[in-house]
Parts: C-alpha cells; sequence; structure tokens
C-alpha cells in the first residue's frame, strides 16, 4: 500500500527542511519527499490531507522504565508503547531495571519477542552492565549485544566501582557497544529527596547536591577517555556538568549527553505542598539551573531530550515526600513539554524536535528519525498550537504519576505512524 500525506508542514532537523509540502510512504519506506507540494502524489494508492499540520519524524526516546518483566501493575511493553504512539514516540530503548535484571540473552530475547507480539511502538532492549545491576560483576556485554541489546547500563543504580566500570568499558569499546551511566556519587546523594539547597531546608527535605553530579560525571568521563569507550550521559542536569563533557571532547573522548523533558520544564518550586509527583532523580534545579540547561540545548551541547518515562502505582507514589518513589510517567508529555520552549521563545521548531528525532537516532545507530528517501515511515502529524489540559486520568500508561497533571500544555499528536501504518489517531 502507498500513502501520500500532503499539504503539511514538513518538519525534518537532520536537514533543516521546514516547509510545505508532500510524501509519499511505499511498502513502509519514503519513497518521495516533495517540497512545496499541495497536492497529493499521484501514484499514491491513499491519500491524507494534512491541512496544514506539521509532519515530522515520530520521536525517538533513549530511556523507558517499564515493569515487564516483574512489576507489570507499573507498566507493560503493550501499556509503554499504547502512552508512546499517543505522544508520537515511534521508537524508544526500556531499561533493563525489571525483575529479574535484563542481564543475560534470554531476557534481551524475551523482551525483543514480546514487543513484536503486543507492543505497537519499535522496542530496543537495553542489557544491564552489571549482573542484577548489583554492580559486583560485569554482565555478558558481548553475547546481549549480539541479542539486540543497543546500549548498557547500570539503570538508576550508578556503578560505585571504579574497576569494574573501567572493565567494562574497555570491553565496550572493543566491541563498539555504548555504555550509558548516570552521572551519579551515592555517598554524596545520600538520603536526599530533592535539590539540594535553601528551598529544601525551607521544606525540612534532605537535600540532592549538585556535586554528586559533578563527581560522577567527572570519574565516568576519565574512564571514558581512557578506555576509548563511547559513553552516554545520563540525564545531565547542571551546566557545570556540560563543562566537564565539553573538556573530555576535547580530548577526543566519544561522549553524548541526555536530559529529561521534564527538567527543562520545571524548577524546584514546582514541588510546591510536598507534590510526590514532582519527585524525580535527578531533581528539579533552581530556575537559573534550569534557564541554563535551556540555553545548553539551543547550543547543541545535549546531544537527546527524553521522557525519563518511570512509572509507579498510587501506593508508591501517596506518601509522605520523603517516603515516596522517584519517578514521572513521560512519554505523553515530552513533545508538548519541548514545545513549551517553542512557545516560550527559547528554541524553534527544528531545535525543539532535533533532540528527539536525528539526534537520538545518530547516537544508537538507527535509520529512523529523518525525513529522507529510504528511511524508515515512522511519522507524526501534530498541531504545535492545539491547547489541551494533561489530566493524569486520561493518560494511556498504567501508572499515571505525571508531574504535568493538571498543567495546561500546548502542542498535540493527531496522528502517529509506524513503517506507513497508522498505529493511533486522536
Amino acid at each position: 500500500m502507498s500513502l501520500s500525506i500532503y499539504n503539511a508542514r514538513l518538519l525534518d532537523p537532520a536537514t533543516g527542511l521546514d516547509e510545505t509540502g508532500a510524501v509519499l510512504v511505499e511498502d513502509g519506506k519514503i519513497t518521495a519527499i516533495t517540497p512545496g507540494a499541495t497536492g497529493p502524489h499521484t501514484n499514491a494508492e491513499e491519500s491524507l490531507d494534512a491541512a496544514g499540520l506539521c509532519l515530522a519524524p515520530g520521536l525517538i526516546d533513549l530511556r523507558v522504565k517499564t515493569g515487564e518483566p516483574g512489576d507489570e501493575q507499573k507498566e507493560t511493553l503493550a501499556t509503554a508503547s499504547r502512552a508512546a504512539v499517543a505522544g508520537g514516540v515511534t521508537s524508544l530503548v526500556v531499561m533493563p531495571d525489571t525483575k529479574p535484571v535484563i542481564d543475560d540473552v534470554a531476557l534481551v530475547r524475551f523482551i525483543s519477542d514480546r514487543a513484536k507480539t503486543s507492543a505497537k511502538a519499535r522496542i530496543y532492549p537495553a542489557g544491564a552492565l552489571t549482573t542484577g545491576l548489583k554492580g559486583e560483576a560485569m554482565a555478558e556485554i558481548g553475547l546481549m549485544a549480539d541479542a539486540g541489546a543497543v546500549l548498557f547500563t547500570n539503570g538508576d543504580e550508578p556503578l560505585q566501582n571504579a574497576s569494574i566500570l573501567k572493565r567494562a568499558m574497555t570491553y565496550a569499546a572493543s566491541r563498539g557497544a555504548i555504555i550509558m551511566s548516570r552521572p551519579d556519587d551515592r555517598a554524596l546523594k545520600g538520603s536526599g529527596v530533592m535539590n539540594g539547597g535553601a528551598f529544601a531546608a525551607r521544606k525540612g527535605l534532605a537535600g540532592i547536591p549538585r556535586e554528586a553530579e559533578w563527581i560522577g560525571a567527572a570519574r565516568d568521563l576519565m574512564l571514558a577517555e581512557t578506555t576509548g569507550c563511547t559513553l552516554i550521559l545520563d540525564q545531565v542536569s547542571t551546566p557545570r556538568t556540560l563543562e566537564l563533557v565539553a573538556k573530555s571532547r576535547a580530548e577526543g573522548a566519544n561522549v553524548f549527553t541526555t536530559i529529561a523533558a521534564h527538567t527543562l520544564f520545571f524548577n524546584e518550586l514546582d514541588i510546591g505542598d510536598y507534590l510526590t509527583y514532582c519527585k524525580v532523580n535527578p531533581p528539579f534545579r533552581d530556575e537559573d539551573t534550569r534557564l541554563a540547561m535551556i540555553q545548553a540545548l539551543k547550543a547543541g551541547e545535549i546531544d537527546a531530550v527524553v521522557s525519563a518515562h518511570d512509572p509507579q502505582p498510587p501506593e508508591e507514589k501517596r506518601l509522605p515526600f520523603g517516603e515516596a518513589s522517584f519517578g514521572a510517567a513521560g512519554l505523553e508529555t515530552t513533545l508538548a513539554a519541548l514545545l513549551s520552549l517553542v512557545h516560550d521563545g527559547p528554541l524553534s521548531l527544528l531545535e525543539a524536535l532535533a533532540p528527539i528525532t536525528c539526534g537520538p537516532a545518530d547516537m544508537i545507530g538507527l535509520p529512523q528519525g529523518r525525513l529522507a528517501e529510504d528511511a524508515p515511515a515512522d511519522l507524526i502529524l501534530f498541531d504545535p498550537g492545539k491547547p489541551w489540559l494533561c489530566e493524569r486520568e486520561y493518560l494511556r500508561s498504567r501508572s499515571t504519576n505525571s508531574p504535568f497533571d493538571g498543567r495546561r500544555l500546548q502542542g498535540r499528536v493527531i496522528q502517529t505512524f509506524i513503517s506507513g501504518e497508522c498505529v493511533f489517531t486522536r
């Protein structure tokens, strides 16, 4: 089946394309891009008038947690993908923090096989860096890579043993594998639950100091330099971390950075009256830091924006702030969070889309994430100005612990296509 989507505002951050035109899809791939066209391709069997809506590559999310296997009450691959396509996310990397941990070939294959039968979106498994995420022994990186794991991480448990991390990085470099690491020092973080500073003190809550991120990042970057490993620093949240990255890159290190979408939208004051939906790690920082990270994103110092989707059931969130679980559902709000930066002025539309399309695609070597001939026809039609109210009871994730609950947002996905097939219509 061939499909022509016409009269659309074509947006391709990879090439800078931003003009009205049409796209022809055949056999699941883009076969023609016609800027300036307001009518359909004449050889298409079906046509869709976009009526001026934006047509962009499907979003790619490098950090999604689910509960499958073991914690299906939090999220399954099916429910996560349902939320993903509603938010325009067509490809997602699932973290290994499950029960059991995804630390061997059988479990990597389980995720891949399960996704094929139950998920609407493309699912890519990440393998555990250490066995059981315990930080005591390197997991089977090579075998898991052969089985389809696209990167390796210790998830929410930063690896504290530098010797094991160096060994893992050395082996990953020899295999061309990618390691994703949370820059954090657990001893410094201690029992912190929000951004360290005066506001945390006034709230009577233990703070997470920025130094914990800096020290963790410095160590991981030095090891990446010495081993030649490709490293993704996961969810950076301070400008000084990016300064450390710049120095490592100048030394020849192959380092990428990600940031959570909610980090760009919220600051520490949004915790308000101890709102546990706003308890995330890394925590929301102060406003000056948030604004600095937005400018860093605009300057290209941050390579990808992630949803940091971390579903938690109500019983894990409806607790005193200090006792509640970290985590926020984010698959359906990532695009709106970035579009808020377009409406407020710091970013152009292409600058907002780049770190959730071609940026992550280039980081892990995916063919999607761009409007290009022969690329997979993973596409989204969205209205950047459409207002909507985020209400948790209408989110499609199995757990709806969203810090955006009750927020008025602008910009919403109207249709999502994977391999040219419509998998979501609002």
